[in-house]
């Protein structure tokens, strides 16, 4: 025949018939004489032309199946779909049919071999394994029919049922939705070869022989369609002959028995036998198809059966790229009940049921194995995906910032959330939300939580606020473990000679002497080319043993996720045992820590551990950057923070999805969340949705850092900015009076004041052109207050517009949810098709002070800068030690555009001073301080633990917000 088709055929004797050949399919000695024979001795009489006719229809099966193929790998070149057959037994011949088959078609294949006397709870385990392995796009089983349970089938997930054997499958096919499931191949090879042969269906009696489950049922279901009158019986049912005698074809599911004679099938009666199961490997008569008038033979349902089941296979795969590209996600949205007055954030999120998050999930395209459940509404969400959704294009991305913000805040995160809740909810857009995770300090202190507020907030709120899935725990430890080593090495260096340190940093283990891993690592940093610990020179053993930390330079600090103030300056080390080895250190709060820095800007796991690796914590006598690598802790360090670099998976209270990952400070680091988030949001969303991210603090400070550290790091490109803007920050920068936490406003704020309004505008228009700069289009959300007048809300929105802004639209989510956002969404999707220009403010290879210089006087205003002896002294060391051609994250406060916080508006003609300069080398920035940056708050005389409680019988928390 000139394929591997012929493989799957022998011919082995000319037949007694004219024009047949003889196919044995159990090994006989002797040729057989009469049909019977033929019939009796599991022969199969085949007509030699039926057999190029039978290879002709297989072959048409699977070049179309192959076509099929190379048009999705067109559009997805890596795509190559995945069989997976689990057999249990040794039948090597439909192994290597359907392992020919497939290779035809393009297809990969794999087989799991079990022992033929595998139990059902043992099939099941390898079901489950495929089930949740997302490179296996379809499972058959090859199995005894004895094992052959419900509990077997339906254990197969129904999208991957290449051979329709599930209930789910049956049912669809039964409803009459069969190009929504997997049809039976050897009940379609069965339909396919009679309509053929030209037999008609309508209105023949059929007769189903033999047959189980869902074979059985898939055969009635077909025939029934095509008009056919069906009817079924075992082999050993009493009214079998007179069944025989009725039918006009007969389908045999099972071997004949000896004691059924052939005369009981009626002369002219098409017969059609899939005994040879090839689902369960065991052999019957061959398949055969007989017209007894005049013997003309039909084709072999086997070998098209196994075609067909690659056809599905092709089927399977091109619906899994199809879930795979962009789709208007099937969310079921919650709804609202807005009431007024707007009750307390923790009422309106404890009066909302979010959905289970494995549901959530499911609808927004996530894989049972590609997510973690924390509880019933968190889930971790697994770096898979982004391999799994390489080829997809990424949506849209829009960075939430805002104007100079008062001491409470203008809303962005409740903006962010307002805004997803409209694009998904009330416009039908796939969105998503990348939000910080809030540290507990403020929590507990006088800021509250951070998850948004009123019915435009994160749900359920204290979860968000408390705890989470632990990542912030995780950064504390890894952040000790590393200030613990710094100083267990400088105390072992000081009191110990070259050679006892060196025996037990290698220390003999039953005889045998060896470095580690990172060790290794070291070893070659320092130019030592030897691996055997024996081999060192005394030179060699010092340079390695030693890392000479001075402690003077040491900018590691201890970490906790508390606001304590008494912890900003302390000493260690007082203990006897640390034998007079003590200093002053501090301890920053747990965000503050670099590992954040580097959770937050790390695209994968390799990446992080060299982040890692790559922190600089001291200077060692010799002016050299000691890092945390040299101390031999990466390892650790990447063990501690491998789950949390998995973002977190939440809602909204109209149930749409959300990111919160990563919280890094939004003075001293780049304050936005991480960027694997960003990307799995992104991919998910697909080409025509949207993802929302928040940076920190004004545009000055938070949308700076974000398009020049984090975009730079991640290489995605934003599309739009939504710049947060109140009437009461805007009268503050007028000239109205301050605006202090925990103290009521004044009246300038409550009443309307359209000349403070027009004054403090200058704030607004300067951000708008900061975010010019960078050459994407602005659209400003004015965040409405219930005190706010139309007068007033006109106003900004007219003078924005005449600023520069796409748009400028209130916004009304806090009190009714996505609904009052609809219009900002709208104008969001306008500006974001309508393409941005990026582009980053600096080049990275400026030198260091030139690139401050550039954000002091393009974004700040600045007319220049000044550098006291210390930042210029470490801006030198920074040069030298390679670190010159890093961005700059500027370390400022946000109360003003300029250092001063009292100065609002549009502070001019002022010389910005730069007291110290410092560096996250692993998260990779240099940020220089602008005055002096507190890293660890303090609490207030009256703290927000004062409303915290827990109601002991519910379990529910009380007075957060």
């Amino acid at each position: 025949v000139g394929s591997r088709l012929s493989k799957l055929i022998v011919l082995v004797c000319r037949g007694p018939h004219p024009g047949a050949w003889l196919f044995p399919s159990t090994c006989a000695s002797e040729p057989p004489g009469s049909l019977e024979n033929v019939l009796d001795q599991s022969f199969l009489v085949i007509n030699k032309d039926c057999v190029l006719s039978c290879l002709s229809q297989c072959r048409e099966v699977i070049q179309n199946s192959k076509e099929v193929l190379s048009l999705l790998q067109e559009k997805s070149p890596t795509f190559k779909p995945v069989l997976a057959i689990i057999q249990a037994g040794d039948d090597n011949l439909m192994q290597e049919v359907n392992q020919n088959l497939a290779e035809e078609a393009g297809l990969n294949i794999t087989h799991i071999c079990l022992p033929p006397d595998s139990s059902e709870a043992e099939i099941i385990d390898e079901i489950l394994k495929i089930n949740e392995d997302t490179r296996v796009h379809g499972l058959a089983l090859q199995i005894s029919e004895n094992s052959f349970s419900n509990k077997v089938l339906n254990a197969l997930k129904p999208e991957k049922d290449v051979d329709g054997v599930t209930d789910i499958n049956l049912g669809r096919l039964v409803r009459g939705d069969a190009h929504e499931c997997y049809v039976s191949p050897v009940a379609r090879a069965v339909i396919e070869l009679l309509e053929k042969s030209g037999v008609n269906l309508d209105g023949k009696k059929m007769l189903v022989i033999g047959a189980h489950g869902s074979l059985e049922a898939a055969l009635q279901c077909l025939f029934q369609r095509r008009g056919s009158m069906t009817m079924s019986s075992q082999w050993k049912t009493p009214q079998l002959q007179g069944k025989l005698l009725e039918a006009d074809i007969v389908v045999l599911g099972s071997p004949k028995p000896e004691e059924i004679p052939l005369s009981w099938i009626q002369p002219g009666t098409t017969v059609l036998n899939c005994s040879h199961d090839f689902l369960s490997g065991k052999h019957g008569c061959g398949s055969l198809g007989v017209h007894f008038n005049g013997l003309i033979a039909e084709d072999d349902v086997s070998l098209l059966a196994a075609a067909l089941r690659i056809q599905n296979m092709v089927s399977s795969g091109r619906r899994w790229l199809r879930e795979q590209q962009h789709a208007r996600w099937r969310l079921h949205c919650l709804k609202l009940q807005p009431l007024s007055p707007v009750p307390s954030d923790l009422e309106i999120s404890r009066a909302q049921t979010p959905k289970a998050v494995e549901v959530l999930a499911k609808e927004i395209g996530l894989l049972a194995d590609e997510i973690e459940i924390y509880g019933k509404s968190k889930a971790k969400v697994r770096l898979s995906l982004l391999e799994r959704l390489k080829d997809q294009a990424d949506g849209k991305y829009v960075l939430v910032a805002g104007i100079t913000p008062t001491p409470l805040g203008e809303g962005k995160s409740t903006v962010t959330v307002g805004l997803v809740q409209a694009l998904t909810a009330h416009l039908n857009i796939n969105s998503f939300a990348c939000l910080r995770q809030p540290s507990q300090g403020p929590t507990f202190g006088v800021k509250g939580g951070a998850a948004g507020g009123g019915y435009a907030q994160v749900i359920p709120m204290e979860e968000f606020n408390l705890h989470l899935t632990g990542d912030i725990h995780a950064i504390t430890a890894a952040n000790n473990l590393l200030a613990a080593a710094i100083d267990t090495r400088i105390l072992h260096e000081n009191t110990q000679t070259d050679k006892a340190l060196y025996n037990r940093l290698v220390p003999s283990v039953n005889g045998i002497r060896e470095f580690s891993s990172i060790q290794l690592a070291r070893l070659k940093k320092l130019g030592i080319n030897k691996t055997d610990p024996n081999a060192l020179t005394e030179e060699e053993i010092s340079k390695f043993a030693r890392l000479n930390i001075d402690p003077s330079t040491i900018t590691w600090q201890r970490v906790l996720d508390t606001n304590d103030r008494f912890l900003r300056k302390i000493t260690i080390g007082q203990a006897p045992t640390e034998k007079g080895y003590s200093r002053q250190a501090q301890f920053d709060i747990a965000v503050a820590s670099e590992i954040m820095a580097v959770l937050a800007l790390t695209d994968s796991l390799v990446d992080m551990k060299e982040r890692l690796g790559r922190m600089v914590v001291a200077s060692d006598k010799n002016g050299q950057p000691v890092t945390a690598e040299d101390l031999g802790v990466t390892g650790a360090l990447t063990v501690l923070m491998k789950d949390a670099i998995k973002p977190n998976l939440m809602q909204t209270l109209e149930g749409t999805p959300v990111f919160v990952h990563a919280g890094p400070f939004a003075n001293i680091a780049h304050g936005n969340s991480s960027v694997l988030a960003d990307k799995i949001a992104l991919k998910l969303v697909g080409e025509e949705g949207f993802v929302v991210t928040e940076a920190g603090f004004g545009a000055d400070i938070g949308m700076e850092k974000f398009f020049n550290i984090k975009c730079r790091a991640s290489g995605l490109v934003p599309n739009a900015v939504v710049l947060v803007a109140t009437v009461r920050a805007l009268k503050m920068h007028g000239g109205g009076p301050s605006v202090t936490a925990g103290v009521p406003l004044k009246k300038e704020y409550t009443e309307e004041n359209i000349q403070l309004v027009a004054d403090g505008c200058c704030n607004l228009q300067k951000q708008i052109q900061i975010a010019q700069l960078f050459g994407v289009p602005v659209i400003v959300a004015l965040n409405v207050f219930k005190t706010d007048t139309r007068a007033e809300i006109d106003l900004v929105c007219e003078l924005a517009k005449r600023a520069g802004a796409f748009d400028a639209v209130p916004c009304y989510h806090w009190s009714i949810g996505g609904k009052g956002s609809v219009e900002l969404a709208r104008a969001v999707r306008d500006a974001a098709n309508k393409g941005s220009r990026f582009r980053f403010l600096y080049n990275v290879q400026l030198p260091i002070v030139e690139k401050i210089r550039t954000i002091a006087q393009a974004v700040y205003g600045a007319r220049d800068i000044e550098l006291s002896p210390e930042a210029q002294s470490k801006i030198d060391r920074y040069t030298q030690q390679g670190f010159g051609n890093l961005p700059i994250c500027m370390a400022k406060t946000h109360l003003s555009l300029s250092h001063q916080p009292d100065k609002k508006g549009v502070p001019r003609d002022f010389i910005l001073p730069i007291s110290d300069v410092r560096a996250s080398i692993g998260a990779g920035f240099i940020y220089p301080l602008v005055g002096t940056m507190s890293t660890m708050p303090g609490l207030p005389t009256r703290p927000c633990f004062y409303d915290i409680d827990l109601d002991t019988e519910t379990e529910q928390v009380k007075g957060l917000f």
